[in-house]
């Protein structure tokens, strides 16, 4: 789940916690809400752990080594 997944997990999360009314039988819906903010939260925190380490780590260049021999000269 990338960065946008996140987000639109969390801001699903809001809408079901703040902005709905509905009453279901077996579903708290404020609960439900909670829990996707959370993981939403959860899921931006690691996505930017791998992402910093990604970026620190970087692209690894290899040196180039030319050999000149004193016959080729």
């Amino acid at each position: 789940m990338g960065i946008g997944g996140c987000i639109l997990l969390f801001a699903a999360g809001a809408i079901l916690t703040f902005g709905v009314d509905w009453e279901l039988s077996d579903v708290n819906l404020d609960v439900v809400g909670i829990i996707m903010m959370i993981a939403g939260l959860l899921g931006l925190m690691v996505y930017a752990r791998v992402y910093r380490r990604r970026r620190m780590l970087g692209t690894v260049e290899t040196p180039v080594v030319r050999e000149h021999y004193r016959d080729e000269i």
